[in-house]
C-alpha cells in the first residue's frame, strides 16, 4: 500500500493557512498535512489601523482561531516554535509552546512549505521601545491607540520605513531591489491618520511627514502611479522626506537618519527592516540574508521538496500580501500535481509579480493600486473612492468566513472591480 506524502507547513498566518487549505483542496487524501505555528490564531494585520482609528482594540475583531478549518481538512496542528530545519535529512526541529519548558522535538517530512514570514527588526532601532509606535500587531496597535486617545499633544508626526536589507543569491530569479520592505502601509496610515486628526480637532495632513530610505516612497508602485500620487501628497499638505538611507535612532523629540539629517516628531510611526529568522540564515536553501531561495514556482532549486511562500521567500519583494496569495496558489498546484500525477509544472503559470493593494484613507474611502510596472510590465492603475475601502473590508470578511481558502475567483473579482472603480 502506498504511503501518503507528509507535507509539513511552517507558519499559519496568511500564507501558511492559505497554502495549507489549498493543498488539501488540490491533493485531498493523497497527502497528510501538519501545520506548525507558535500561536493558534491569525491576526488580520492589514486592518489594524482601521480598528485603531475607530478607537477599537484590534484583538477584538482581527484575531480568529484557525483550528476548526484545519480540522475540517483533517490537517494536524502543532503549537510550537520552529527552531531548525535539516534539508538533507528532511527533518524539522521545534519546541512546543503551549506551556513553557517543552523539550525540543523532531518531525520528518516528505515535502516542506516554509511560510514563517519574517522578524520585524524593531529591536535593531535605537530608541524604538521608548519613543516609537507602529501597527504590526494587536499589542502595538493598542499602544498607539492609547497614545492617540490619551497622550498625544498635537505635535508633528513622522511616518516611514527603516532600510530593508534584501538578500542576494545567483539562484534567485531576477527581481528589482527594494530599499523598503513595503511602503503601502505608511502611505495608507498617513491618509487615514490625517482624517483622524481632522475628525478629532487635532489638525490635518500638514502635521504629518512621510519619509523613506529610498529615492521615492512606494517605489514598487511604478513611475506612472507615483506621477499621480506624489503631487497629491504635496497638495494635501503632507511633508515628504526621501533618501534618508535608514534610521539612526529615535529620541523623544525627533528621528535621526543615517544620511545625517533629522525630523522633528512627537509621534513616530515606524516600519522596520524585515529580517529572516536566524535559524534559516545558515541553511543551504537561503540567500545571503536568510530568505528562502525559490524559482518562480516557489520551490528551492537545490532541494525540490522544499517550497517557500509569503514573506520568507526571497522572490517576495515587496513583502506584500497579494504576492503571497499568488505564491500559495502556485506552490499548492505544483506540489499537488507532483504527488498525484508525478507531473512537472510545465502547464502551470509561474509567478508574475504585481502590486494589488487596497488601502484605507479614512471617512470610509480607500485607494486601490494595480501595477506591474516595477517588474517591467505596462499595467498601472490607481483609483480612489468608497469601493476600495469596502473591498478591503470585504476581503477580511471573506478570508475569515472561508478560513483562508479564498475561491479561485476571489482575487480576480477584486481586481476586476478595483480596476473599474470610479474616482
Amino acid at each position: 500500500m502506498k504511503t501518503k506524502a507528509h507535507v509539513v507547513v511552517l507558519g499559519c498566518n496568511f500564507a501558511g493557512l492559505t497554502v495549507s487549505r489549498y493543498l488539501h483542496q488540490k491533493a485531498g487524501n493523497a497527502i497528510n498535512i501538519t501545520v506548525i505555528d507558535r500561536k493558534n490564531y491569525v491576526n488580520f494585520i492589514p486592518n489594524i489601523p482601521i480598528e485603531v482609528f475607530h478607537g477599537h482594540d484590534p484583538a477584538d475583531n482581527l484575531e480568529f482561531n484557525f483550528l476548526k478549518f484545519l480540522k475540517s481538512d483533517a490537517s494536524s496542528f502543532i503549537q510550537a516554535e520552529v527552531e531548525g530545519i535539516d534539508p538533507e535529512l528532511g527533518k524539522v526541529y521545534f519546541t512546543p509552546t503551549e506551556r513553557a519548558g517543552g523539550a525540543r522535538e523532531t518531525l520528518d517530512y516528505d515535502y516542506l512549505v516554509i511560510a514563517l514570514g519574517c522578524r520585524l527588526a524593531f529591536d535593531k532601532i535605537e530608541g524604538f521601545a521608548e519613543y516609537g509606535h507602529t501597527f504590526s500587531d494587536s499589542y502595538y496597535g493598542n499602544e498607539i491607540r492609547k497614545y492617540l486617545y490619551g497622550e498625544y499633544k498635537g505635535g508633528p508626526i513622522a511616518i516611514g520605513s527603516d532600510r530593508f536589507i534584501q538578500g542576494n543569491s545567483p539562484k534567485t530569479p531576477k527581481i528589482p531591489t527594494a530599499l523598503a520592505a513595503c511602503e503601502g502601509p505608511p502611505v495608507e496610515i498617513a491618509f487615514s491618520l490625517a482624517d483622524w486628526l481632522v475628525r478629532h480637532g487635532k489638525g490635518n495632513a500638514s502635521k504629518i511627514t512621510l519619509f523613506t530610505p529610498a529615492g521615492t516612497i512606494a517605489e514598487d508602485a511604478g513611475p506612472k502611479i507615483l506621477e499621480q500620487l506624489l503631487p497629491m501628497v504635496t497638495q494635501m499638505g503632507f511633508g515628504y522626506k526621501n533618501n534618508t538611507v535608514g534610521i539612526q535612532r529615535l529620541t523623544k523629540e525627533a528621528i535621526e537618519f543615517k544620511n545625517g539629517t533629522s525630523l522633528e516628531a512627537e509621534l513616530k510611526i515606524i516600519f522596520p527592516n524585515w529580517e529572516p529568522h536566524d535559524f534559516i540564515k545558515p541553511l543551504p536553501i537561503a540567500d545571503d540574508q536568510g530568505f528562502v531561495v525559490t524559482d518562480l514556482y516557489m520551490r528551492n532549486p537545490d532541494f525540490p521538496n522544499i517550497f517557500a511562500v509569503g514573506d520568507a521567500a526571497a522572490v517576495t519583494v515587496p513583502k506584500l500580501g497579494s504576492l503571497g496569495h499568488m505564491e500559495c496558489e502556485i506552490a499548492s498546484e505544483v506540489l499537488a500535481r507532483e504527488v498525484l500525477h508525478g507531473q512537472s509544472p510545465k502547464d502551470i503559470k509561474p509567478l508574475e509579480p504585481k502590486v494589488l493593494c487596497f488601502g484605507d484613507m479614512g471617512n470610509h474611502k480607500g485607494f486601490y493600486m494595480h501595477t506591474d510596472e516595477w517588474w517591467g510590465g505596462d499595467t498601472s492603475i490607481l483609483k480612489m473612492g468608497y469601493t476600495p475601502y469596502f473591498l478591503k473590508l470585504g476581503f477580511k470578511n471573506m478570508y475569515y468566513t472561508l478560513g483562508g481558502k479564498v475561491p479561485s475567483w476571489g482575487m480576480p473579482m477584486s481586481e476586476f472591480i478595483g480596476d473599474r472603480t470610479l474616482f
